[in-house]
C-alpha cells in the first residue's frame, strides 16, 4: 500500500474527534437561560372605600405628582376607611408607587400600584420583594420599614412612595 493512504484515514479521525471535542466544549460552556416562573404579583386593593377619590388610579406614568393626595372630606380625620395613593417614584428600573388604606388612623392594606415589571428579572424580584414589604408596612404601621435584600431600588422607592401617602393622609 501506499504510505499516504494509511495517513488518510487518521487524519480524518483525528480532525473528527477535534471537531466533535471542540463542539463538546462549546455545548458545556452554553448557560441555560431559562428562568423560573414568577409568583403572581399583589392585586391592586377595590377602591369601593369610604371618600376614595385618590387621583392616578394605576397610572404607570413616571411623573412624580400625578398620584398623590389625601381623599374624603375632612382631610385628615381618624374616622371610616380611606385611600391615599402615593406619589409615583422614579428608580433606576422604573416607578414605584403604592396605595394605602387606612381605617380608624391605621394603615390596614398597602396595595403596590406601580412598579418594575419590563422583564423577567423584574418580575422575579418583585414577586418576592412586594409582599415582603407590605408585611413589613403593616407591621410597622409607618414607612420606617427595612430594605428587602436584593430589590434595594424597589424598596427604597416603595418606602418613599409610602411616606408621600401617609403625609397626604394626615399622618
Amino acid at each position: 500500500m501506499h504510505p499516504l493512504r494509511k495517513s488518510r484515514p487518521l487524519r480524518r479521525v483525528v480532525l473528527a474527534s477535534a471537531g466533535t471535542v471542540s463542539a463538546f466544549v462549546l455545548l458545556l460552556s452554553l448557560k441555560p437561560h431559562g428562568l423560573p416562573e414568577p409568583a403572581a404579583a399583589p392585586a391592586p386593593a377595590p377602591s369601593s372605600s369610604v371618600g376614595a377619590g385618590a387621583s392616578g388610579g394605576s397610572g404607570s406614568s413616571g411623573s412624580g405628582s400625578s398620584g398623590s393626595g389625601s381623599t374624603g372630606p375632612g382631610g385628615g380625620s381618624a374616622s371610616g376607611t380611606r385611600t391615599v395613593t402615593g406619589e409615583s417614584v422614579q428608580t433606576r428600573w422604573g416607578p414605584v408607587q403604592v396605595r394605602v388604606t387606612l381605617s380608624g388612623g391605621k394603615i390596614t392594606d398597602v396595595t403596590a400600584v406601580t412598579y418594575p415589571q419590563d422583564n423577567p428579572r423584574d418580575q422575579q424580584i418583585n414577586s418576592y420583594a412586594l409582599p415582603e414589604l407590605r408585611s413589613e408596612a403593616l407591621r410597622a404601621q409607618s414607612a420606617d420599614i427595612d430594605t428587602v435584600s436584593g430589590a434595594t431600588y424597589t424598596s427604597d422607592g416603595y418606602r418613599e412612595s409610602l411616606q408621600s401617602a401617609l403625609d397626604a393622609a394626615g399622618l
